[in-house]
């Protein structure tokens, strides 16, 4: 039985988890919700946010310069795809858009693979990350709790950007009639470009937060997205809100059961999301239709 101080250590690295998770899971919502897209693409662009972390902070050990030049980056190639294949997906099926958003995860996996190697590498700690800081009951790492405030202040600026501006309303109005909206002389797919390289935005910074935590391989994404698919079907296909609180419950679900046995944690999350699907098929915020 693990004592009070490692399952307030634990519950302390859910919540890092779960934000984390929150993030990246939020992009995913963002691509299904108001464009209809699934994009199992996400993990991969999650593992090129860790190593555009790994390439500017190796050479700069500046975590702003990671920020502005990783998240341009990141929107840059959000943008590209979406310009280049997904928009030729809006109006395909979905095993159409799983197919290709697959071969495009291939791609970007490869593609840094070929780049940098297959070995794992380590992102250093930016410095005022560096260090522990006493809580009163443990000490816990310094930056596994700036994470925490990182990923939160993220997560509001994308809410205030998707829901609470001109370009929120105008995707949910073209998603409700592209044409009509059009006739106002809003460019529809010009928006949807920009909420798309959003979502990829939102996937990559997850990655470049995360970089500084693990070792950074070209397969490390691959976790990451079906623990982002978990979370959305937890919090609820499309809701914004559901993705961040089922990023925390997700997250405290791992690091509790990692406490007690760490082989069953995934198990647990899983039995988790089987249980809440018969009893709430929607998820937590899930609701008829895209929101």
């Amino acid at each position: 039985m693990p004592g009070l101080p490692l399952l307030l250590a634990q519950a302390f690295n859910g919540l890092a988890l779960g934000s984390l998770l929150a993030l990246s899971a939020s992009g995913l919502t963002i691509t299904l919700g108001t464009l209809g897209v699934l994009n199992f693409a996400h993990g991969a662009l999650f593992m090129l946010g860790a190593y555009a972390a790994f390439v500017v902070l190796g050479h700069t050990h500046s975590f702003v310069l990671m920020v502005l030049a990783g998240g341009g980056f990141m929107l840059l190639m959000g943008f590209l795809i979406e310009r280049v294949v997904i928009r030729l997906y809006y109006d395909r099926p979905h095993e159409d858009q799983i197919l290709v958003t697959f071969g495009i995860g291939i791609l970007i996996v490869e593609g840094v693979r070929f780049i940098f190697g297959g070995l794992s590498q380590r992102v250093p700690l930016p410095a005022w990350g560096q260090g522990i800081v006493a809580l009163g009951f443990m000490l816990y790492p310094k930056y596994r709790l700036e994470v925490i405030g990182i990923v939160a202040v993220a997560l509001f600026a994308l809410y205030l950007v998707l829901y609470r501006t001109r370009i929120g309303l105008i995707v949910r109005a073209g998603i409700e009639d592209t044409t009509m909206v059009n006739m106002l002389g809003v460019n529809v797919r010009r928006t949807f470009m920009l909420v798309f390289a959003v979502g990829v935005l939102a996937a990559g910074f997850a990655g470049m937060v995360y970089a500084p935590l693990v070792a950074v391989d070209p397969d490390m994404g691959g976790a990451f997205l079906a623990e982002s698919f978990v979370v959305v079907v937890i919090g609820g296909l499309g809701s914004f809100p559901g993705a961040v609180v089922g990023g925390l419950v997700a997250g405290e679900i791992i690091s509790l059961t990692s406490a007690f046995n760490a082989e069953y944690s995934y198990v647990m999350l899983y039995a988790v999301m089987a249980l809440l699907l018969v009893v709430q098929p929607r998820g937590l915020f899930g609701s008829e239709g895209r929101v």
